[in-house]
């Protein structure tokens, strides 16, 4: 059997790999969900088992442990033991995970990962694309109803949302964000481009306020970054004539009056609380300054507020969402691990040579403030391809030349 502590080539297995991350919908329960990209795993790593090692840690990954812990460790003071047992149980399932997919992430090299980042992401959002024609299809184009699931639409108060492959909308938008970003950084290949328009159009449908005003930010992130006029005045062209096509085929091929969903989507912000995350958003207050040390517990908010409320809704704002429920110690170490993250994006100036990671990471920040991603398949597949990253670039900074090179006086 081959080793795959060398720099092998398995693009199927990471194609793979990236496809079935976000396709978490299509699970098996078992009092918890087991994932496509878990089996996949768990088959792959069966099969190379002899030959697994694994590379040392870095500093952000121990801000991530430790905050794991800090939040684990609140479970044991909650009220509802059993939803803080069985995040725990997922917590250590989603690590075990974590650790695979950096360990496939780094048999690889870089240039095969994004190709499959690439052909996954256009994959991806053509499948988004077809399940939302299919439920447009399936309602008869017409546009009413609330709480209505299609295919890939959900009509959610009249807007026909995509949900596509995914379960919810805004979720969408967040798997989407690692291919936007590297679409975006990587337009000199035509094959991105076509995936730019792809994941614009796909992620414009979902109507996510909270997802698109994200994509802004990186975009604009991006033009920033960039300190070069010519490519900065080319990249809004460029911009301004995908938003232009996507719209075209929004309203061409989906039937949709675009400036009227989303100028409603705007004009109900003012009047819905956004989306009742406002009034989530205060409960999770008050659950925090009734326990402001350690919180309410692991998991505990959804239980809180079913018994008081009887709202089946998680926070929608992971920062909220973990004061409440691991207080003011969990809150520290979750800041503490976001900071270490920050600190060696710059270390290894990662905003010059892999920018569409360096844009993710703020983009994913962004969307955590609508959304409750305590733990998340992407964002600990993203992780895995920053620890990766990492690992290169410091074998590259370390490089010693051989000692017969140094001999000859050739220069490495």
């Amino acid at each position: 059997m081959q080793s795959i502590n060398r720099k092998e080539s398995f693009p199927i297995a990471l194609f793979l790999l990236i496809l079935l991350v976000p396709l978490g919908k299509y699970s098996i329960d078992f009092g918890f969900a087991l994932k496509p990209y878990m089996l996949f795993l768990v088959i792959f790593f069966i099969i190379h088992l002899s030959s697994m090692q694994f590379q040392r840690l870095q500093l952000f990954e121990c801000g991530l442990l430790l905050f794991y812990i800090a939040y684990c460790l609140s479970g044991v003071f909650a009220l509802y033991g059993s939803a803080s047992l069985r995040i725990i149980c997922g917590i250590a399932l989603y690590l075990v995970c974590y650790f695979l997919m950096k360990r496939l992430l780094g048999s690889a090299k870089e240039s095969l990962i994004e190709n499959a980042i690439s052909y996954a992401g256009i994959l991806f959002n053509i499948g988004n694309l077809v399940f939302y024609f299919l439920g447009l299809k399936k309602l008869n184009f017409i546009m009413q109803g609330d709480g209505i699931y299609s295919v890939g639409v959900f009509m959610d108060r009249e807007y026909p949302r995509l949900i596509g492959l995914t379960a919810d909308p805004n979720y969408l938008v967040f798997y989407n964000t690692i291919f936007f970003t590297y679409f975006l950084c990587n337009l000199n290949v035509k094959r991105n481009r076509i995936g730019l328009i792809l994941c614009i159009l796909a992620s414009l449908l979902t109507f996510s306020r909270g997802g698109l005003a994200a994509y802004i930010l990186i975009f604009l992130l991006y033009i920033a970054i960039l300190n070069n006029p010519i490519k900065q005045v080319k990249l809004l062209i460029g911009a301004f004539l995908s938003v232009t096509i996507t719209l075209y085929i929004a309203v061409t091929f989906f039937r949709l009056d675009i400036y009227s969903v989303i100028e409603s989507r705007m004009q109900d912000f003012s009047s819905d609380g956004g989306s009742g995350r406002f009034e989530l958003w205060s409960r999770a207050w008050g659950y925090f300054m009734e326990s402001p040390w350690i919180g309410v517990g692991a998991s505990n908010f959804l239980p809180y507020n079913q018994y008081q409320f009887g709202d089946s809704l998680q926070v929608h704002n992971t920062f909220l969402e973990i004061l409440s429920e691991s207080g003011a110690l969990g809150l520290f170490c979750f800041s503490l691990f976001l900071l270490f993250v920050v600190v060696q994006l710059f270390q290894h100036r990662v905003h010059r040579t892999k920018p569409y990671l360096f844009l993710a990471f703020f983009g994913f920040i962004m969307q955590m403030v609508s959304l409750s991603v305590i733990i998340n398949d992407l964002f600990f597949m993203y992780l895995a391809l920053l620890a990766v990253h990492f690992h290169e670039a410091e074998k590259a900074f370390t490089y010693e030349p051989p000692k017969n090179l140094l001999r000859e006086g050739v220069r490495p």
